[in-house]
């Protein structure tokens, strides 16, 4: 029986786990992401405990993922300054001398979902988390999507809706962008409390609602994937999804045909198949990936 080690490096946490060749895992842990000279030994050391044969990084960015690059591997200008330009990848690999890959945590829950949940069998799905953050991995072709740097769908402009009462956002970048408009500290900032806290008949959902769907409808537009999975802690409303849906449906004004749409997209926007799952899952099958890479007779398609 083969091990592999899966971490799922997030701003507030860290989760790792050893997960053998069937995906069962083996064991778990979580760790709070403070600086690299403090979360970074006891990682080291957790792996080094089994014998694994290959790791998966699914981590928070943004990230350099160019091979090409000379920083490629390198967790770059994210808001965690200690961790700003830090070597993550080279890291690992120098520490725990087994092949590694990296990939962004929502890439690698994207690519968890298409493989093992809400979109196995398909060739394309968006995932999305919903959270302190909020961020989205893309699959094309079974593959998780790289340009010029990766996909930041945190980040796109949103149209501020007539009743909101914090119009400008609070993203430090972009203002009125998803993130700043629709993570849970905007939610917070915008009414005081949490979003656990708030009460389902809240106005805050008819916003938070408002906002998503604003998202689903840029997707389907701009590169139509055949799914669009909603997770993270603020999705744990429930009831959120009808609305999303519902929304979405309308804003679209019958311009894309197809029977999802005329269904109501009860099927299209969808929770996650792998439950809170689908990060560590993703690192699982990024450590399976890396382990084919490095194999002496492995040659990339072209």
């Amino acid at each position: 029986m083969k091990f592999y080690g899966a971490l799922e490096a997030g701003g507030t946490k860290m989760v790792l786990a050893v997960i053998d060749e069937e995906g069962t895992v083996q064991k778990r842990v979580s760790m709070p992401t403070l600086t690299p000279a403090e979360t970074m030994p006891g990682m080291i050391d957790f792996f080094r405990g089994s014998p694994i044969v290959a790791l998966g990084i699914g981590s928070f960015g943004p990230l350099d993922l160019n091979p090409r690059s000379e920083t490629f591997g390198y967790i770059t200008a994210t808001p965690k300054l200690a961790w700003r330009n830090y070597p993550l990848l080279e890291e690992f690999t120098k520490q725990l001398g087994v092949p590694a890959a990296l990939d962004t945590d929502v890439n690698g829950a994207a690519l968890a979902e298409s493989v093992l949940g809400a979109a196995k069998g398909l060739e394309s799905c968006l995932y999305v988390t919903v959270g302190t953050g909020i961020g989205g991995g893309l699959i094309i072709h079974g593959q998780p999507v790289h340009g010029l740097v990766h996909p930041e769908i945190g980040h796109i402009p949103v149209t501020p809706l007539p009743n909101d009462p914090m119009p400008g956002g609070i993203c430090p970048y972009h203002g009125a962008c998803l993130e700043g408009m629709a993570s849970g500290p905007a939610i917070e900032k915008r009414w005081g409390v949490s979003a656990k806290e708030l009460p389902d008949d809240h106005p805050a959902w008819d916003l938070e609602s408002g906002y998503l769907s604003q998202l689903c409808v840029s997707a389907m537009l701009s590169f139509s994937p055949e799914k669009i999975i909603l997770g993270g802690g603020v999705m744990q409303k429930k009831f959120l999804l009808p609305m999303i849906r519902e929304k979405t449906v309308r804003s679209l004004k019958g311009y894309v045909s197809h029977p999802a749409v005329e269904a109501g997209l009860t099927d299209y926007i969808t929770e996650p198949g792998l439950d809170t799952a689908s990060g560590i899952m993703g690192a699982w099958l990024l450590a399976r990936q890396a382990e084919k890479l490095a194999q002496p007779n492995h040659r990339e398609s072209i």
